[in-house]
């Protein structure tokens, strides 16, 4: 049997309401056997950067994430698009966690989902995050890519709850592809 894997999710949205808060509250459910998924803290407990803060002291949920992000096996970042790019919180937390030694997300096993009420998915919004993550080093699965787009008939919103099969089916396959490149690593 293989080992159990800790797999963890950086949202990149604050909005209580969010399609990709839903879609991270839906991974810990369909995980296949052997893997745990949890949510990270909010991103916006994280100040706006700012090196003179850096400086006197990292703030706490800096690094609480960063111990996490280390301890895990592999992230799943969820996040929606911003004009064509990525929210600036999400942004702002990469900024953050790219400055704590060890570096947390160097050489870490990463997969990116997006969801969007467009027909593209956040396509725009992950091949900037996938430039942000080059620089910090991250191992960023390839394939499956997962950009959920036409979101809204895929999400029962008053149940706040993934509901197209074909969509949860084809995640299980990203979270097993991450799973497959995790024990690689490993």
């Amino acid at each position: 049997m293989s080992q159990k894997l800790n797999f963890v999710v950086l949202l990149g949205s604050l909005r209580k309401a969010s399609l990709n808060r839903m879609l991270a509250e839906t991974l810990p459910r369909i995980a296949p056997e052997g893997i745990q998924i949890s949510l990270l803290g909010s991103v916006g407990a994280f100040p706006l950067y700012d090196q003179d803060l850096q400086d006197q002291e990292m703030p706490r949920p800096v690094l609480e994430m960063a111990d996490q992000i280390r301890s895990a096996d592999g992230v799943i970042i969820v996040t929606p698009e911003y004009n064509y790019s990525v929210p600036g919180v999400l942004k702002n937390a990469l900024d953050w966690l790219s400055r704590v030694t060890p570096q947390p997300l160097a050489r870490k096993p990463l997969a990116i989902q997006t969801v969007s009420p467009g027909m593209i998915g956040g396509a725009r919004a992950q091949y900037h995050l996938r430039q942000i993550l080059v620089f910090l080093d991250a191992c960023v699965l390839n394939r499956p890519e997962v950009m959920i787009g036409q979101a809204a008939t895929k999400f029962d919103t008053e149940r706040r709850e993934l509901t197209d099969q074909g969509t949860r089916d084809f995640l299980v396959r990203q979270i097993n592809a991450l799973a497959e490149l995790a024990r690689i690593m490993s």
